[in-house]
């Protein structure tokens, strides 16, 4: 077969900057004025545009939709004043990438007319899908039936199509001139002429006896047809929770007879992953045999208990074979008793199959033993739809006391927290995972007959997270504003925010039925009162041309005015910490940072005489900071369940809204100044914490040295794991009692404004405070790296959950969904625990010149800033 037999392209080529064009054309149709019966009625029809005597000023709006989401924004066409017709002859660009456009894409039309002083009515709406029957993109010239007096729908199943069933002659006709130009009828030029003016008649007399209304539009011709492709053939998804979960992956390779071949490319089937009936008949008779009652007594020996504890070992993304599905199903009797083997048997579950789901639910699941809190978190993922084995994970956290304290170090003291011991750290993934609830509910009325064993009922995890927010006032706080924040999220997700209404009304409602309700629902009123008036202040300061020591200045005439109620305040949770009561803010200690955004340090005075730093950010997301120091927090306290003090500083972070928040305050520097105030690190101890009779720290008391090798090693390695970016020496801060830390996280999972960043940061500063490369307090931070790093590998699927439950937050850099993929490399879970010790060190020895380069060139941008 010759090459210049295949006449047409694939999508996935066309990759133009701008490459989708669409021109609206002309509106064809009549439309009738009111009758004056109608304008005795309603007086306010006189201003629409139909009653005018000349041509009303209509517009279009159009959006590219898919899969019932807007892809794109509203697109209006320009002022035109029509004399004769209603003609636009206007091309819209749309900016998305024909390579990029779903199989489901679709254009939404409506046609507006005035109605009066800054309002407009719909003429009528269509919906025109961009691709037919055959995959194929939609070309030429296209008339589109208007649904009058309704906006288009751009929905999947849209009740306002642009193509109707019935037939009229120009609809005849239409077909006719696409076949004519696309060269499948012979051309006649003095046939032609006389063909296009028979149509014009034809046209002109089915327009003036038709109701209908139609709007033309001209899309780009090619050259060739363009089918539908994608790049590359779709994954499986890892998530086999999910009903369709028992799909085997999908081949990732073309055969080489096609690859050999330059003008020769694959086509995707669209069945390449449904099921293979021989496969799926031999699971059924292999399971329906295994269901007897010999499954029950059935003991694995010693090969394949090996077999199954590795499966058990792996990480909560990778997917199972069909081989180690049915080994998993095969003894699921025996694995109820293991609480590891919960997660992988229901990844094991055909749940399509109404007899698998039911015995595993209804029969297994209640039978399990107790699971840990990383499994119940896994098991509240979206890929988890069954309410059953939601509620059954709901119940397992729900085991955890409020008995237990947790140590939180606030500078250079250290307080003692009443906090939960599992859920008290995990509460914001919690509030992230009621939208997964929501989901697998909205799922209900869409699944077919054959997912009929699963339940879609409420799991009780609203009740749960009420429950414990009642009883815990510091919880409770952070519940508030974990669900405030998603309700301010309404521009993106309309839905969820409505949903996260609900909740937090359900709540406000338990905590007034609860002992001093009112007076605990009128401190959250004041806090927010608080916060907004923080924020606009805030928002004022930084918008303002003022200097930087104009701006304190007001900031601290602000607070001492007495209408603001700032310096002085009746007792009041903060809301950063609500353990911590407030009864104002200090106006001389408050200033302004030298920064873009201009953030607010605020010292709130404490009802037990002390003071408490905050700073108040306005216009930055402060969602994905907090995320991290909750991470940051979480292994901290694995780090001393297993006797390690690495001396980690995580700080409280609390995002208030969309684009601001609040966060403690360390008093401490950053190194880039203390090197350009002191010279170096030593210096500055030295000057903090002397002891000249010191041996081997250098005239510093080896308390801050010791405090310092160990915050470091702890630092290097969860930023590690983290992938956290931009770190220059304005990002790490030391305070005058050792402790190192870090600040600003607006670039993790491997995102960095610098190009070739290091994986572990480790600058030339602080190897020089430890005494160099060569001393024993360097051996010692390696030695600290290499424990730490072992240890959060042992807890990986507790942090890899966590961040999976995450994903669909809106926070800048976890959107992506390979985000738990990249983690989990970070771990090399592949690797022994010695292997791992020496794979850390090899990367704590590689050394990245740039950096310092890097870090120079930073501080002359700061400079030139200042």
């Amino acid at each position: 077969m010759d090459k210049d037999d295949f006449t047409f392209a694939k999508l996935s080529d066309l990759k133009l900057p701008v490459t989708f064009r669409m021109q609206v054309s002309q509106l064809e149709g009549t439309r009738q004025p009111r009758s004056f019966t109608e304008l005795l009625e309603r007086p306010e029809l006189r201003f629409h545009g139909v009653q005018s005597p000349t041509l009303a000023d209509l517009y279009v709006t159009c959006q590219l939709t898919a899969d019932n989401k807007p892809l794109t924004i509203p697109f209006r066409t320009s002022f035109k004043a029509f004399k004769n017709n209603y003609t636009w002859n206007e091309w819209i660009t749309f900016p998305i990438r024909y390579c990029d456009l779903p199989l489901s894409s679709q254009i939404v039309f409506t046609v507006w007319d005035i109605a009066g002083p800054r309002a407009a009515v719909p003429v009528g709406g269509s919906t025109f899908r961009l691709f037919g029957k055959k995959w194929t993109l939609r070309r030429g010239k296209h008339r589109l039936h208007l649904w009058q007096g309704v906006e288009g729908d751009g929905s999947v199943e849209s009740t306002t199509p642009s193509k109707l069933d019935e037939r009229d002659e120009m609809g005849r006709l239409e077909k006719l001139v696409k076949k004519y130009e696309r060269g499948d009828l012979t051309k006649s030029d003095w046939l032609d002429k006389m063909a296009w003016r028979k149509m014009e008649e034809i046209h002109a007399a089915e327009t003036a006896k038709s109701e209908n209304l139609f709007l033309y539009i001209d899309l780009p011709r090619f050259d060739f047809p363009v089918i539908f492709s994608e790049p590359e053939a779709p994954t499986a998804s890892t998530s086999t929770l999910l009903p369709q979960s028992s799909q085997p992956p999908l081949p990732t390779s073309v055969s080489s007879t096609f690859t050999s071949e330059p003008h020769l490319w694959a086509v995707i089937d669209p069945d390449v992953a449904l099921e293979n009936p021989v496969e799926d008949k031999h699971r059924r008779l292999v399971r329906s045999h295994r269901s007897s009652p010999y499954d029950r007594e059935l003991k694995p020996n010693a090969k394949i208990r090996d077999e199954l504890a590795e499966i058990l070992n792996y990480a909560p993304t990778q997917p199972l074979t069909s081989e180690e599905k049915d080994l998993i199903w095969k003894f699921r009797f025996y694995l109820v008793r293991d609480k590891h083997g919960l997660t992988k048997f229901l990844k094991s579950v055909t749940w399509r199959d109404s007899s698998e789901v039911k015995q595993a639910v209804e029969e297994l699941l209640p039978q399990w033993t107790e699971i840990d809190t990383d499994d119940a978190l896994e098991l509240l993922g979206p890929g988890t739809v069954d309410s059953r084995v939601r509620a059954f994970a709901v119940r397992q956290l729900s085991r955890a006391d409020d008995d237990v304290y947790i140590l939180l170090r606030l500078a250079n003291e250290v307080v003692l927290i009443l906090l939960p011991r599992n859920y008290g750290c995990i509460f914001l993934q919690l509030v992230q995972a009621l939208k997964f609830e929501s989901a697998a509910t909205d799922q209900r009325s869409s699944r077919s007959t054959t997912t009929g064993a699963i339940s879609y009922e409420d799991s009780g995890l609203t009740d749960f997270l009420i429950t414990r927010g009642v009883a815990n006032p510091v919880l409770g706080n952070r519940l508030y504003w974990y669900l405030i924040v998603e309700i301010a999220l309404e521009d993106r997700d309309r839905m969820m925010a409505k949903m996260y209404g609900r909740v937090v009304f359900r709540f406000m409602g338990k905590i007034l039925e609860s002992e001093g309700g009112s007076e605990r629902r009128e401190l959250m009123r004041r806090q927010g009162l608080l916060v907004d008036m923080l924020a606009k202040r805030a928002r004022e300061l930084r918008t303002s041309k003022d200097p930087r020591p104009k701006k304190i200045e007001k900031l601290r005439a602000l607070i001492t005015d007495t209408k603001n109620n700032l310096a002085s305040m009746p007792p009041l949770p903060l809301p950063l910490n609500a353990a911590i009561e407030v009864t104002g803010i200090v106006a001389d200690q408050s200033s302004v940072f030298k920064s873009n955004l201009y953030p607010l340090l605020l010292y709130f005075q404490c009802s037990d005489g002390s003071t408490f730093p905050v700073i108040f950010k306005d216009g930055d997301d402060m969602r994905q900071d907090q995320l991290v120091i909750q991470l940051f927090t979480l292994m901290d306290r694995l780090f001393l369940k297993e006797k390690l003090d690495l001396k980690l500083s995580p700080y409280d972070v609390l995002a208030t809204g969309p684009l601001q928040g609040m966060a403690q305050f360390i008093p401490s520097k950053t190194i880039a100044a203390i090197v350009s105030e002191h010279g170096n690190l030593l210096n500055y101890f030295r000057v903090n914490n002397p002891d000249p009779g010191a041996v081997g720290t250098w005239g510093v008391h080896k308390d801050v040295i010791d405090t310092f090798v160990r915050s470091c090693a702890g630092y290097c390695v969860v930023t590690y794991l983290l992938g956290v970016g931009d770190r220059h020496l304005d990002n790490l801060l030391v305070a005058p009692d050792g402790h190192f830390f870090h600040v600003d996280f607006g670039y993790i999972l491997g995102r960095d404004p610098k190009p070739f960043p290091p994986l572990v940061k480790v600058c030339k500063e602080m190897v020089d405070a430890m005494g160099g490369a060569q001393s024993p307090h360097y051996q010692r931070f390696k030695k600290f790296c290499r424990t730490a790093f072992n240890i959060l590998r042992k807890s990986a699927n507790l942090i890899l959950n966590l961040v999976a439950l995450m994903v669909d937050a809106n926070i800048p850099d976890i959107k992506h969904r390979d985000v738990h993929e990249q983690i989990q490399e970070k771990f090399r879970l592949d690797l022994t625990d010695e292997e791992a010790e020496n794979y850390f060190e090899t990367l704590l020895n590689e050394t990245s010149y740039i950096t310092v380069v890097l870090d120079r060139i930073h501080d002359l941008a700061q400079y030139w800033r200042s």
